[in-house]
């Protein structure tokens, strides 16, 4: 079976348990998937939503009700699990629905808030909002880099589009990276 035929069967998977284990890689993928006509637009960015949301719903109630595992113990300890709580405690609903924006602090910040006062169906909701948010706009990012690569190159193989996305999507991924540690230093700071 062709690489495309793959991802015309098990995309749609691969998106979902992508963005549930991995996140934004697997949902920009699914857009430029997308766009090579190789899933709908709106399936992968659904994929990318409810995959996001499932994963960090698991978290939440590890943090919840499994907080004795070694697992969440464990990141509970980390640095990051301190300034999550920070953020937390100062602003609950924006720092809910931002985080997964928020570079290095994805996986404890569902099981922080597990541990913390904020209702199961606060979170539900918000997390909601928050996913459906993440997997459109990450989704039509990832799409939107498929027209680009294919007005500057022509239409390449897909091989070579995968690859160009990866690089770009490792780039972008890198500077957001080094503006959430400043941001986050900078709140510190201001703490």
């Amino acid at each position: 079976m062709s690489l495309e035929g793959l991802i015309s069967h098990y995309g749609l998977a691969a998106v979902f348990i992508g963005a549930a284990l991995e996140g934004e890689t697997a949902a920009f993928l699914g857009g430029v998937f997308a766009h090579r006509h190789l899933m709908w637009w709106w399936q992968a960015a659904a994929a990318a939503c409810f995959g996001s949301f499932a994963a960090d719903q698991v978290l939440f109630f590890a943090g919840r009700y499994a907080n004795r595992l070694a697992f969440v113990q464990r990141l509970t300890r980390t640095p990051a699990a301190a300034r999550v709580n920070r953020l937390l405690e100062t602003h609950p609903n924006k720092f809910i629905l931002g985080f997964r924006f928020i570079y290095g602090i994805r996986t404890i910040s569902p099981i922080a808030i597990g541990l913390s006062g904020v209702t199961p169906l606060r979170f539900v909701l918000l997390n909601l909002v928050a996913a459906l948010v993440w997997g459109i706009v990450i989704t039509t990012i990832g799409y939107l880099f498929g027209n680009a690569v294919e007005a500057v190159f022509g239409r390449v193989s897909l091989h070579l589009h995968l690859l160009a996305a990866v690089v770009l999507f490792l780039a972008v991924a890198a500077i957001v990276a080094f503006f959430s540690r400043r941001w986050l230093a900078v709140s510190r700071e201001n703490e």
